[in-house]
């Protein structure tokens, strides 16, 4: 039998030790609403977004707070990165090992093209790549995607011993990396290696 979503999720929220109504905010939605959710049964469900990203937040299968059982589509991992990435001049880090391990629906993986075992979740830290990113963003990272194009996107790197998140494009053969708030401060100097690519954010609850 399965148990009570509205369970599961209040005991998810106290191990966490974060608020319901953090949760919500982190949701987009107003503060009450997994207060009501919990208490009152309304929604009687989650809407099917809320239910994936309160998932993919705490490391469990969609089922656990509503979803529909597993009809043998794979579980993707995610590794968790002892990793802050800075957003702003960079964090420098001496080691970035796994926190532990995650997985998500291989149906959100797959629309976000992602393989087992190359995807990884760190934080952003600064401003400097708001209004897109805030501080204390969880950052979903596609490892496999390591080649800028062109038209660029916003990826993980490391500069020297500084891992950073920012806009990376390729331009006449060299990578430009730049930060989407105008008032950063410079990007820092050094050969830039690219670790991977954000495909998905979610807002850190406050």
């Amino acid at each position: 039998m399965q148990d009570d979503p509205r369970q599961v999720l209040n005991k998810l929220a106290e191990a966490a030790g974060v608020s319901l109504a953090a949760l919500s905010r982190m949701l987009g939605r107003n503060a009450a609403y997994l207060q009501q959710f919990v208490g009152r049964g309304s929604p009687r469900r989650l809407h099917e977004e809320d239910r994936r990203r309160l998932a993919a937040f705490f490391g469990v299968a969609e089922e656990r707070l509503g979803g529909a059982a597993s009809t043998g589509v794979p579980r993707v991992t995610v590794v968790r990165r002892d990793v802050t990435v800075s957003a702003g001049p960079g964090a420098v880090v001496e080691d970035d090992l796994a926190l532990g391990i995650a997985t998500i629906d291989g149906r959100l993986a797959r629309q976000l093209g992602l393989r087992d075992g190359a995807a990884s979740m760190v934080r952003a830290k600064g401003d400097s790549m708001a209004p897109g990113l805030r501080d204390g963003d969880y950052l979903l990272v596609n490892e496999d995607d390591r080649s800028p194009g062109p038209r660029g996107g916003v990826y993980v790197l490391r500069i020297g011993e500084a891992v950073v998140v920012k806009r990376v494009r390729a331009e006449a053969g060299a990578l430009v990396v730049t930060s989407d708030n105008p008032a950063a401060p410079p990007v820092p100097d050094g050969q830039a290696t690219v670790i991977g690519r954000v495909v998905w954010q979610m807002r850190a609850p406050s």
